[in-house]
């Protein structure tokens, strides 16, 4: 049984997998990639695709609508030669900008079309090319059979399955017995997602027979969670330091990476590069702390290297709550 790291917008940058992969990940998927940004020349939209040494097994993840983007996206991936193990077709992702643009879940009501964005790619990449979907879009229409017949028929090698509908988004009871016939009907690897949080989450997943499972939000403040799901001792992983110390560092070194790489393309500052890269993973490195409520008030101020530093070395002093 594999455990990797489910592509999060916004979360799963190089840094982050990076720390994941410190904290036992198998494998691990980049942040979205729009296929269009990607097609039309946006510098910045290739900075997701960059990836940091001492990364293991990373599928880039496309989200798209158009057989052409994402033949042209397939491609890309496929020049930059031995750093992606795979690309995979986001189908799946709820938020409303993504399928107002007739992408991510808004795929999920059409597996004709999948099946030719999927073929589109297959024909412009020797990478194994994937889907990652939903159920259906509403729990009581399931289409994860005529997807994954889609993702089959397509030339695709495996299909990744949140058991969860379009219209949950990311709560609600999932359906493990409609994931364990997706993965009976299967002739390709079935990959499961959603809510795996403990031990006992995985077991109930693993049960389905999937070949591997994507954790996603519960590793969000927590990289070692993969390790401590495979029940590995991750207590020395990152030392005394800990590790929102490690993740800064790697994002300093990564905003370097691509200022020397794009020199052409606008990189923030060291202040604003890591404010804006560690500000919503530090309200989930310190969560149930002591002070944290008060810290959590003050975090939206933080717009410096040095206030950075303060609050992962401990030095900084949030306004007593209740106070002036």
């Amino acid at each position: 049984m594999t455990i990797g790291l489910a592509p999060l917008a916004d979360f799963t940058d190089a840094p982050f997998r990076l720390m994941c992969f410190q904290g036992g990940a198998d494998f691990a998927f980049t942040e979205m990639v729009s296929a269009a940004a990607l097609f039309h020349g946006h510098g910045p939209t290739r900075h997701l695709m960059e990836t940091m040494p001492g990364e293991g097994r990373v599928v880039c993840q496309f989200f798209g609508a158009s057989e052409q983007e994402l033949a042209f996206a397939a491609r890309e991936a496929e020049k930059v030669r031995g750093r992606f193990a795979g690309i995979n077709l986001n189908a799946g992702c709820p938020m409303q900008r993504i399928m107002q643009a007739g992408a991510g879940a808004k795929l999920i009501e059409d597996p004709a079309k999948v099946h030719r964005l999927l073929k589109a790619m297959v024909e412009n990449t020797s990478l194994p090319v994937s889907l990652k979907t939903r159920l259906g879009a509403h729990r009581s229409e399931p289409r994860i059979m005529e997807l994954l017949d889609a993702t089959e028929s397509a030339g695709a090698k495996a299909i990744a399955v949140h058991a969860r509908s379009t219209g949950q988004k990311h709560g609600g009871p999932l359906n493990l017995d409609l994931l364990a016939e997706t993965v009976r009907r299967a002739s390709i690897p079935v990959y499961g997602n959603g809510s795996v949080c403990t031990a006992a989450d995985l077991a109930a997943m693993a049960a389905t027979g999937v070949e591997g499972v994507l954790v996603g939000r519960a590793a969000l403040g927590n990289p070692a969670i993969f390790a401590q799901l495979k029940g590995e001792d991750a207590s020395g992983v990152w030392g005394e330091q800990g590790p929102a110390a490690e993740h800064l560092r790697l994002i300093l070194e990564f905003r370097d990476m691509l200022a020397r790489k794009y020199p052409g393309d606008h990189v923030p500052s060291p202040d604003g590069f890591a404010s804006v890269k560690m500000h919503t993973h530090l309200f989930r490195y310190f969560k149930g702390r002591p002070g944290a409520a008060a810290l959590r008030a003050r975090l939206n101020a933080i717009r410096t290297l040095d206030e950075v530093r303060a609050v992962v070395e401990g030095r900084f002093a949030p306004a007593a709550e209740g106070g002036a």
